[in-house]
């Protein structure tokens, strides 16, 4: 069960009925800048938390699939790190991530921060421009934090301008945290979904393992608890992941980090910020698992990680 994909919350999802109804199913890129939203959206289209949100940049590192489905779509959203000028050997695996899902996707969504990016060049790299240009896929424009705006009517002028780019098919004003004109969003990306049968069972929400998961909430809570280049310096490796029909499930999991400096800020004074991590991560695998959980972290130090290509892959990337 570890490696199963991720079932969904406690009620049932629309199944497509017997009369001749017709689907549509397709894959869906969710791109942006660092901090715009992409996770809570996702999260808000999926009714459940799937991808991790930090008020932090760059808390997304690798590409999180999360499936919609109703009873006349399914969409499998691949929710992506936030785009950047890389500075590590991680940052261009991250990147690498965006550009396979532009390549892998039916269409692309592009989530703007109404309040920062107000033209293309601002919400994009100049290889993603690129990118978007050559694959010339059907891309629509979130206008993100619309909530944030004294008038709502102020991204018109950022709808022509980002209409004028030629790169983009549709603008949809919305707030992914105020679930405002989500549902409009849906029905925009419908239009576009190739006509189908669904692709995986109307009952999944990921088709990612529980461990995927788990490390990432483990992450989640370095970024919320630890403050400056810590939370960058970190990666979580699940070590053991043992299911039990009785008593708690046992995961033990490896916090790396860079440097013994950071070792000693994640362990605390005898071992306190260590504790206070375990116990938050704990209650939220548990949250998330819907079993009790035994969690033991350890913290190793791997010298310049971010910057060493065959640690990365045995991380994953």
């Amino acid at each position: 069960m570890t490696e199963n994909p991720i079932a969904p919350p406690d009620h049932p999802l629309p199944q497509p009925s017997e009369a001749a109804v017709q689907t549509r199913a397709g894959y869906v890129a969710i791109i942006g800048k660092p901090n715009v939203g992409k996770s809570t959206l996702l999260n808000t289209i999926l009714g459940t938390k799937l991808s991790i949100v930090t008020p932090k940049p760059q808390t997304t590192r690798k590409r999180v699939v999360g499936i919609y489905t109703d009873e006349r779509m399914q969409i499998l959203f691949l929710d992506t790190p936030g785009i950047l000028e890389p500075r590590y050997e991680l940052h261009r695996a991250m990147m690498g991530y965006v550009h396979d899902s532009l390549k892998d996707a039916d269409l692309i969504v592009l989530v703007v921060d109404v309040t920062q990016h107000t033209d293309p060049d601002s919400a994009l790299t100049p290889d993603v421009a690129e990118a978007l240009q050559r694959l010339r896929k059907p891309t629509i424009v979130a206008f993100n934090k619309i909530d944030l705006l004294s008038n709502t009517a102020e991204v018109l002028p950022l709808i022509e301008r980002y209409a004028a780019a030629g790169l983009f098919q549709e603008f949809v004003p919305l707030s992914a945290l105020k679930h405002a004109n989500v549902d409009e969003l849906l029905r925009t990306i419908e239009r576009y979904l190739p006509v189908s049968p669904f692709l995986y069972d109307p009952g999944l929400l990921s088709t990612q393992p529980e461990r995927f998961f788990v490390a990432e909430l483990i992450r989640e809570h370095i970024f919320l608890l630890y403050r400056h280049e810590v939370p960058y310096s970190t990666e979580v490796q699940i070590v053991e992941f043992k299911e039990r029909q009785r008593g708690k499930w046992y995961i033990a999991a490896d916090i790396i980090v860079e440097r013994e400096s950071q070792k000693l800020i994640l362990i605390g004074s005898g071992g306190q910020r260590l504790k206070m991590l375990g116990q938050r991560a704990r209650r939220a695998i548990e949250a998330y698992l819907g079993v009790p959980v035994y969690l033991e972290l350890f913290v190793k130090v791997r010298g310049r990680w971010r910057n060493n290509k065959t640690m990365l892959h045995s991380f994953g990337y």
